[in-house]
């Protein structure tokens, strides 16, 4: 059983949560694992996961993108590591690699276990408004249902 639930937030941040039939073990190497990334990464049921590179360390970088399938088109991120703290937290700074001039925003994912599943805390902070916060939600709403459906197989 899978539940989502995103609270009331800012202009400048998203907060969701998630539980998961799956460890936190499982669920961290799912944001930390490129072979993992790959699989779930993707915002709507036209796009699929294709960059994942990581180096999981306090001040390593990352790329995950995702790619429009119709058009070719697409979606890189890019951030640093703040906090990696397995199997609990992660902590990153987030921005579109097509945006280079765009300040750098953050995300904060918390994991903890819940009657033999793992409930994520996400937290997306620092949009540049609100529209971008909402179009990020939606994505994130369709990489979450990705990665529950990756958990059940």
């Amino acid at each position: 059983m899978v539940t989502t639930t995103a609270t009331p937030s800012t202009e400048t941040s998203l907060y969701m949560k998630r539980a998961f039939k799956a460890s936190r073990e499982k669920v961290f190497d799912a944001w930390t694992k490129p072979d993992m990334l790959r699989q779930w990464f993707a915002g709507s049921d036209d796009m699929v996961g294709s960059v994942a590179e990581v180096d999981l360390r306090v001040g390593g970088r990352f790329r995950m993108g995702m790619k429009h399938v119709p058009t070719g088109k697409e979606h890189i991120a890019t951030g640093v590591y703040k906090e990696v703290r397995f199997p609990e937290r992660l902590v990153f700074t987030w921005k579109w690699e097509d945006k280079p001039d765009d300040a750098d925003m953050q995300i904060t994912i918390q994991l903890s276990e819940l009657d033999g599943m793992t409930e994520m805390h996400f937290t997306h902070e620092l949009f540049p408004g609100k529209k971008d916060r909402d179009d990020h939600e939606h994505g994130w709403t369709g990489c979450f249902k990705n990665l529950e459906s990756m958990f059940q197989l």
